[in-house]
């Protein structure tokens, strides 16, 4: 079971890899108007607002991709995800106790059983998850002929362990 330290080390770095992704995906011209960039960075940020909302013990807070009339809103979300997060932790919550999910049944129907994950084990998957999902957005932003971020956790560490930086780069010059 992951503990506090070691969970707030991965959330610091998903932290900044996101926000390195999202540099990235905000600085290739055909990024704000793909498709599959747009769900994939909203299915990321989805995800991780859903299990904060059941850690936190008032469900789920997720929105509609619908919802977010442009990349620069769902970046704004996506940020104020990682400072929610970093104020969870912050209040030091039991990274043992149990966190109930309402798809834990649908998943023993699938498999046969579920046994209980620890609010620990929950975050763990949130930074796992998100960081298949970045892996995803690069391979989509260099096809866009986008430059790809840098998102490797050992990149984060010989680095110094930055914070993240969400600043929104300058938009790219058009074509001549």
């Amino acid at each position: 079971m992951m503990r506090g330290p070691d969970l707030r080390v991965l959330l610091e770095h998903m932290a900044w890899a996101d926000a390195a992704l999202w540099r990235a995906a905000l600085a290739t011209p055909r990024a704000a108007d793909d498709a599959r960039v747009r769900e994939l960075l909203h299915h990321v940020a989805e995800v991780q607002w859903l299990y904060l909302g059941f850690a936190r013990g008032d469900g789920p807070a997720t929105r509609a991709l619908a919802s977010f009339p442009d990349l620069a809103e769902l970046h704004g979300w996506a940020r104020d995800y990682h400072a929610a997060t970093a104020r969870f932790v912050a209040a030091q919550p039991d990274p043992g106790r149990p966190l109930e999910v309402p798809w834990a049944e649908q998943i023993a129907a699938r498999f046969g059983r579920v046994v209980p994950a620890s609010l620990g084990d929950a975050l763990l998957q949130v930074t796992s998850h998100s960081t298949y999902h970045r892996g995803q957005v690069n391979t989509r932003i260099r096809e866009l002929g986008g430059e790809p971020a840098h998102v490797d956790y050992i990149i984060w560490v010989w680095l110094g362990r930055p914070d993240a930086d969400w600043t929104v780069p300058d938009p790219p010059l058009p074509d001549a």
